[in-house]
């Protein structure tokens, strides 16, 4: 009944949903790819697993935990045979979920998974899942918090060697022990401050109580906002750089984004302005995810179609990670004055700290002599890092690439050092909320209001907790499992 008033309280679909789990369904989906394969894995989790399973199979003994074992599948309701395939045993607790749990491997065909998927749901008790209800439930038995959740469901959606890293990293919850670990830190602080109040006056605390508790709070205020101003490098990399590829008209912007697509994205033509729109592509660069975009010819024109186009150029520049400032390298000055004159007429207004940027002179095999003067130039005039290139020849590329994949390092920071990173705005808005009621907690402070600095310490401690789940956390749930997939 208490759990019943807790979900009634929190309210939604999936207090519902957990409420009827509490009462024994059970809930089954296909957890590998959708469409013809070779193998596909058919989840079922909670406590009518093992009826289902030998309902399927036909047989009483089950395999051994977590043991595969080649079984005959067939309809429980008709008796026909569906497949022949391998099946598994995971008793609660020890699964995924924290619940009985079972997997079938059939084979991949349309016709067997939606035959095995129809058996399942005619069985009592059994019903299909929801999106990320298999995560869900393995955060409510404990198996995850939501820091680990969230690692979960990137891991899943990583594209690049750098994504997989830190996703997994969290999914083995690095960045839940962290907040954890903080959160056991405030709740130490708040014991002793609570104590000092209520027994102070009887002499049974020390008086250094509250300064204890101050050095306490000012060492985690540190910590809190060093992890604050990690230059977003998370969630950068979770998310993609962006990328934007700009300069004067007809310099190669498009060349270069089809060059470094290694497709035709965007339509090419030796006519100036031909770029209206921003056109914008996905790429892994070293292992980096980039968000390229390719866009308008940055210059003063009558024509209110490329007007529009160099206004929305502009506007990316002014949120872009990485500037790429294409210039055309048979046409500015070998010197360096030249060349800060003509980057300067591409990049937006100063910005404090500067806007990361890579030079490229495009046009390289129109240079005579190789293009020795414009490289000693790049090199002596405290410019942006500068790459020579040919986007008709491809000579150059590998220079560039290098150069793209160190500032994207620089940005996303090397997922397997150092500390785990922020990597959600959700967590970021919650530590900035914990940071602040820290430095508002003064307990050691002439005339402090004990009281109000307790509070301020129960409130920085819910703020982790919200993060990690541990407290108040059913306002979150939906919006954390709502993008898993079906299976998840």
């Amino acid at each position: 009944m208490a759990l019943r008033r807790a979900l009634s309280a929190a309210g939604g679909r999936w207090a519902r949903r957990l409420c009827s789990a509490a009462r024994g369904d059970t809930v089954f989906a296909v957890s590998s790819g959708h469409g013809k394969c070779g193998v596909a894995v058919i989840r079922a989790s909670g406590p009518g697993c093992r009826a289902a399973l030998q309902s399927l199979t036909g047989r009483r003994e089950l395999p051994p935990a977590r043991v595969l074992a080649l079984r005959r599948i067939r309809d429980p309701a008709t008796a026909e045979p569906l497949d022949r395939g391998l099946v598994a045993w995971f008793p609660g607790p020890g699964s995924f979920t924290g619940e009985d749990c079972c997997e079938l491997h059939v084979h991949g065909g349309p016709a067997v998974v939606s035959g095995v998927l129809q058996a399942l749901g005619r069985l009592p008790g059994l019903r299909p899942a929801e999106p990320g209800e298999f995560a869900r439930r393995a955060f409510h038995h404990g198996k995850l918090d939501l820091t680990a959740a969230e690692g979960l469901a990137d891991l899943i959606q990583a594209e690049t060697e750098a994504q997989r890293r830190q996703a997994l990293r969290q999914m083995e919850g690095e960045l839940g022990r962290l907040y954890q670990r903080w959160s056991e830190t405030l709740t130490q602080a708040l014991a002793h401050l609570e104590a000092y109040i209520d027994f102070s006056e009887d002499d049974n605390v020390e008086e250094e109580v509250l300064s204890r508790v101050a050095a306490t709070v000012r060492a985690l205020e540190r910590e809190v906002g060093a992890h604050l101003r990690d230059g977003r490098r998370g969630e950068l990399l979770r998310g993609g750089v962006r990328v934007v590829i700009a300069g004067p008209p007809n310099v190669g912007k498009s060349s270069l984004l089809n060059l470094l697509a290694r497709r035709p994205a965007a339509i090419v033509s030796p006519v100036a302005g031909t770029t209206r729109d921003v056109v914008e592509l996905a790429l892994d660069v070293g292992g980096y995810p980039a968000v390229l975009s390719d866009t308008a010819g940055l210059r003063a024109t009558a024509d209110p179609v490329e007007r529009e186009g160099v206004s929305r150029a502009r506007e990316r520049l002014q949120h872009a990670d990485l500037v790429l400032a294409v210039l055309d390298a048979s046409a500015v000055p070998a010197e360096p004055g030249g060349l800060a004159a003509a980057l300067g007429a591409v990049l937006p207004p100063a910005t404090d700290p500067p806007k990361p940027c890579v030079l490229v002179l495009n046009k390289a095999d129109l240079l005579r002599g190789g293009g020795g003067a414009l490289r000693a130039a790049c090199a002596r005039g405290g410019l942006p890092p500068a790459a020579l290139l040919s986007c008709t020849t491809g000579a150059g590329l590998a220079g560039l690439l290098e150069l793209l994949r160190r500032q994207l390092e620089r940005l996303c920071g090397d997922p397997r050092a150092g500390g785990p990173s922020l990597t959600q705005s959700r967590h970021g808005h919650h530590l900035r909320a914990c940071l602040g009621a820290l430095r508002r907690c003064r307990p050691a402070a002439p005339a402090a209001d004990l009281a109000l600095a307790a509070e301020e310490l129960r409130q920085a401690r819910r703020h982790l907790g919200r993060i990690t789940g541990h407290v108040g956390a059913e306002d979150v749930l939906d919006v954390i499992f709502r993008d898993f997939c079906v299976g998840k």
